[in-house]
């Protein structure tokens, strides 16, 4: 296969209509009953932290991440979705995506990352499982598929407590 002329962009609001298409194709409807997406509804992402990825004009990916509070008053963020178009998998767009986002999370003064997913693929980017009893989330989750990073050294030392998606404070 050819080399693809990946761009990434900061996500915009014109891109929603093309990321929730993405949504269906790779996840179906059964994704509105995942936990990790009850944690994010109603939770606007952080727009400085949401990249697409775009294949000349195609947007071939997509990565999220949302504001959360773990116990009574730890900030971190949520990550994902993160989507690749199922044409482009296995092409290096998610790691780009990760890198950006993780990267640039980082960059803005955010410590710790947690999301649902598959402890091998994210383990590269530095993920680890959550300590059983750690956290508890709105909802089922395999306890191998809760994971965490910290974007600072400790700034997952002593958390615990519950998950809630942040509100936002705009009026």
């Amino acid at each position: 296969m050819p080399d693809l002329s990946l761009d990434l962009h900061p996500e915009t609001l014109a891109d929603a209509p093309a990321i929730e298409r993405l949504h269906e194709r790779a996840f179906g409807p059964g994704r509105f009953a995942r936990t990790a997406f009850r944690l994010r509804e109603g939770v606007p992402p952080l727009s400085e932290l949401c990249f697409t990825a775009r294949v000349g004009t195609l947007l071939v990916g997509s990565i999220r991440l949302s504001p959360i509070i773990i116990g009574r008053d730890v900030a971190a963020v949520l990550l994902g979705p993160i989507t690749i178009d199922p044409a482009f998998q296995s092409r290096g767009i998610g790691a780009a995506l990760m890198t950006r986002s993780l990267d640039t999370a980082a960059a803005k003064g955010h410590r710790l990352v947690v999301l649902v997913g598959d402890a091998p693929y994210y383990k590269r980017f530095g993920f680890s499982v959550v300590p059983p009893g750690r956290l508890t989330l709105p909802g089922p989750v395999d306890p191998g598929r809760l994971l965490f990073r910290e974007l600072a050294a400790g700034a997952f030392e002593g958390v615990r407590g519950p998950v809630r998606g942040l509100q936002s404070a705009a009026p």
